[in-house]
């Protein structure tokens, strides 16, 4: 990553020359606008993001803050995740802010439980998103909760007693669980098809009595539709780094334990999470006035360091996400998705070959309309079912998640008129 900023740094410099006379008379005579400032101050910019990303990269360790990578909503899931450019929900506080834009109904509901690792993990989500007026400008606010965690773990601690004998009545047990709660804000701009969301998010960690961690990050995200058929999205997680600080405590009896079993007693530090980016573009093709198919496509960038995905590097990995949704008349909806491909080492050639393997998804969604009451805007509510398999093909790690999508109308009272 640092060649990289020196070769930014050498193009900077480069363009920082003054162009040859034959351009300089044609900028005087013709009195066009000079650009070369603004052309600068962005390598600039660039510049000091690649250095910045260059110095966290050596520090940040990889799948940091990992849970905030599982997703929400249980039709992103059936698509492989592939949202970026098409999510136009209250899940858009994750796949992508700028879809929060979308949002029409007075509210919007959702809520998520996922079983993942066959039920080890459990993953829950609510979220509300609010239409809102700012003078003239209509956006939407939102705000959502997210708790992945593993409970009942023994604790084994205390399993030996001074004589050395083994108890198992001291056998406790203990929840190790992440939450993250995040607000939102996006809005349509004045370009016809361009909407922006940001959010920030602030990031609880805790394991037992022992670990707990505080952390806070930034989101961004932008659309562009074009027209009914192409979309397009570029989402940019951890914007300006996470920085999750833990702290670790312990008993007296805990750290002797610990020092008799040779484990090192961890310490309080800071883990840093860089930012990821993903490309999101997608396609949706009309067979019928009641069959359409989207097709989605997404790339997940990330700076961490090298990663076994598709396209890996040093400088930065590129992990493809493909989904595909087939609806008819707008209320079922069949989905299925790729993603998590990797190389892995054949056991049959001793490691000496590698083979390719990808996360299957699938699942259906079921929309159905409320009645209408002479709103505006359509009312639904969507159930969505996804199945998808952690060990690939080759194993029982199989996960299955329910979400649900209410939009509701809020009714205002009449005032009584005075007689």
């Amino acid at each position: 990553m640092p060649k990289i900023a020196i070769c930014f740094l050498a193009d900077f410099l480069n363009l920082m020359k003054c162009p040859n006379q034959e351009i300089a008379k044609k900028h005087t005579v013709n009195h066009s606008p000079d650009y070369r400032p603004i052309i600068n101050y962005g390598l600039i910019a660039c510049f000091i993001f690649l250095l910045n990303i260059s110095f966290l990269q050596a520090q940040a360790p990889k799948f940091s803050n990992e849970f905030l990578n599982i997703g929400l909503g249980a039709r992103a899931h059936g698509m492989g995740g592939a949202q970026a450019a098409t999510v136009g929900d209250v899940t858009s506080m994750y796949w992508n802010p700028a879809g929060l834009a979308d949002v029409r109904v007075s509210f919007q509901f959702s809520a998520m439980h996922a079983e993942w690792f066959a039920g080890i993990g459990q993953f829950d989500y609510l979220g509300l998103a609010k239409p809102v007026k700012f003078g003239n400008n209509r956006a939407v606010l939102g705000f959502s909760g997210v708790r992945f965690g593993v409970d009942n773990i023994p604790n084994t601690l205390e399993l030996i007693d001074s004589d050395g004998s083994i108890n198992f009545d001291n056998i406790t047990s203990f929840s190790a669980a992440d939450y993250a709660f995040n607000v939102v804000y996006a809005q349509k701009l004045f370009i016809k098809g361009l909407q922006i969301g940001g959010g920030a998010k602030v990031i609880r960690r805790q394991a037992g009595t022992f670990a707990q961690a505080w952390g806070f990050g930034l989101d961004l995200g932008v659309q562009y539709k074009l027209e009914d058929h192409w979309h397009f999205g570029l989402t940019a997680h951890d914007i300006t780094s996470t920085f999750t600080a833990w702290d670790f405590s312990f008993t007296e009896e805990e750290r002797a334990v610990f020092e008799l079993t040779d484990n090192n007693i961890p310490a309080s530090s800071l883990e840093i999470t860089v930012p990821k980016f993903t490309l999101g573009v997608a396609y949706t093709s009309e067979f019928t006035q009641k069959i359409k198919l989207l097709a989605a496509l997404d790339m997940d960038i990330n700076t961490d360091g090298q990663r076994n995905v598709l396209i890996s590097s040093r400088a930065f990995n590129i992990d493809p996400r493909i989904g595909l949704e087939l609806t008819y008349a707008n209320i079922v909806s069949l989905r299925g998705g790729i993603n998590n491909i990797q190389r892995v080492l054949n056991d049959n050639t001793n490691g000496a070959d590698r083979n390719l393997i990808l996360q299957p998804n699938a699942g259906i969604g079921l929309q159905i309309p409320q009645k209408n009451d002479g709103d505006d805007e359509q009312r639904y509510i969507r159930l969505d079912y996804a199945y998808t398999n952690w060990a690939n093909s080759g194993g029982n790690l199989f996960s299955h998640l329910v979400s649900l999508v209410i939009d509701m109308r809020v009714r205002r009272l009449a005032k009584k008129q005075k007689t």
